[in-house]
């Protein structure tokens, strides 16, 4: 059986704050992740001899370490069952642009490979399954916009404006754990509540320091703030900035200076993937 096109959408944080560290050293964090209509794609090709198998290679990055790849078997060991699947992965979302296109893939691999394999676990579930693989792996299982705290993964779901969105993408992949490891780094922010992001009392506390590492990245931030707010999406370095019709994210698209990538996408509060699961489990009823 093959069951192709599943969407892994990008996300954006929308602001980031942090409001202090853990004993383990993890960040405490304020967020609010709203989804793209942009988004990698992965098809799955089940097999019957029990074989988790990536179809597609990517360099630098081992199998044993692919999200896609540990997601599957995690949930093939949670299930206690010999499931197999062969998956390939359409890669368009950037590495290191704070896009979360490594979680987003393993969300819609956990999500996608439980209605294949017949599972049947809850969202639930698979969120806290999720969580095993990275904080932000389980907003992208839930796939509603959500206000998080704690490392991430504690989600209220939100419904905030849709606009269209810019953006940018500088050539650079920026590393979160150089990041969250500065020492200029802000950590001590007051918690808020949604109403201030609403009345715009919010930053991304990580820019600054992007900012003064990555010059590319500086550079997207002045050129994009000249034709509107322009914000760093959680650690970067993908650049974005609101824009309240598509033409006029366009218009601007098309003043990209030469050399530049971006794209332009709409926000959304119900991701793709979401969209896919409902369509999924209507054609099975």
């Amino acid at each position: 059986m093959l069951s192709t096109a599943w969407p892994a959408p990008a996300k954006l944080n929308l602001f980031l704050h942090i409001t202090g560290v853990r004993e383990d050293g993890y960040h405490q964090l304020q967020t609010l992740f709203q989804f793209l209509d942009y988004a990698d794609s992965l098809d799955f090709s089940l097999r019957d001899d029990g074989q988790i198998v990536r179809l597609t290679d990517f360099p630098g990055v081992a199998e044993e370490d692919d999200l896609v790849i540990r997601a599957a078997k995690l949930l093939a060991r949670q299930s206690e069952r010999s499931l197999g699947v062969g998956i390939a992965l359409n890669k368009i979302l950037p590495l290191g642009g704070g896009l979360g296109g490594g979680s987003s893939d393993a969300a819609t691999t956990l999500v996608a490979l439980n209605q294949l394999w017949g599972l049947r676990l809850t969202l639930n579930q698979l969120a806290e399954l999720a969580l095993q693989l990275g904080a932000d792996v389980p907003v992208f299982v839930r796939g509603l916009a959500a206000w998080a705290e704690g490392v991430g993964e504690q989600l209220t779901p939100v419904e905030v404006a849709e606009p269209w969105y810019l953006v940018v993408v500088p050539d650079c992949q920026v590393s979160t754990a150089e990041i969250f490891s500065n020492s200029q780094l802000t950590r001590d922010c007051s918690a808020i509540r949604i109403r201030a992001f609403l009345t715009g009392q919010t930053i991304n506390v990580c820019q600054p320091v992007v900012k003064a590492l990555y010059p590319r990245v500086a550079e997207a931030l002045d050129w994009l703030s000249n034709h509107s707010v322009a914000r760093l999406t959680g650690t970067g370095g993908c650049v974005f900035a609101a824009f309240e019709a598509r033409e006029q994210a366009e218009r601007i698209f098309s003043l990209l200076p030469s050399g530049w990538s971006g794209f332009v996408a709409k926000g959304c509060n119900s991701s793709l993937l979401l969209r896919r699961l409902r369509v999924e489990k209507t054609l099975r009823r």
